[in-house]
């Protein structure tokens, strides 16, 4: 039971390499991004009850969170009808997001993402994406995507500056300010 959810947190790293085989946004294609959701809808949940929560576990989910973006923005690219101006907003969010690893590596000696309230809405922005593009226009989607995930990725960052201690479930700057660790 211990090794159940990161047993499950693995399959959507498996599942999102998948993803690279099928003609993007045919079913297949959705069929297996979908599953991608449902099991990072059902591990974290599945730890805490089960209590088998971990350090690992969290670092393990974040590195299959990321590997899924990876892998869609490389496959739906041609779908997202990005822009130069896109594209530079992105590679700043990245830029971003990898500060804040930076900073993180640094001051707590660990890859480090923070669940915060921001992150989650992003990675559902990101999730919907697929799904959502035969339904909207891509370049108001894409700035909406691109607004929460800039706020979010500077909203780590500015967590990371100032705490004292890893944090890995704080919910937001906000939520938990700097003077109030967990």
């Amino acid at each position: 039971m211990k090794v159940i959810p990161n047993c499950i947190t693995l399959g959507r790293i498996i599942l999102a390499i998948m993803l690279l085989f099928f003609e993007p946004l045919s079913s297949a294609f959705l069929a297996i991004y979908i599953l991608c959701g449902v099991t990072d809808l059902i591990d974290g949940p599945i730890a805490r009850k089960s209590g088998t929560t971990s350090h690992l576990g969290a670092k393990l989910d974040s590195a299959a969170d990321t590997i899924l973006i990876g892998i869609c923005l490389f496959t739906l690219y041609p779908y997202l009808g990005l822009t130069l101006k896109f594209i530079l907003w992105i590679f700043l969010i990245a830029a971003i997001r990898i500060t804040s690893t930076g900073i993180a590596l640094r001051r707590f000696k660990t890859y480090a993402s923070i669940h915060t309230y921001g992150n989650k809405l992003t990675g559902l922005l990101l999730f919907v994406t697929p799904i959502w593009l035969s339904h909207s226009n891509p370049t108001i989607w894409t700035t909406i995507v691109c607004i929460v995930a800039t706020l979010s990725a500077v909203e780590e960052l500015m967590i990371q500056i100032t705490s004292t201690q890893l944090q890995l479930d704080r919910k937001g700057w906000f939520y938990n300010p700097p003077n109030q660790e967990l």
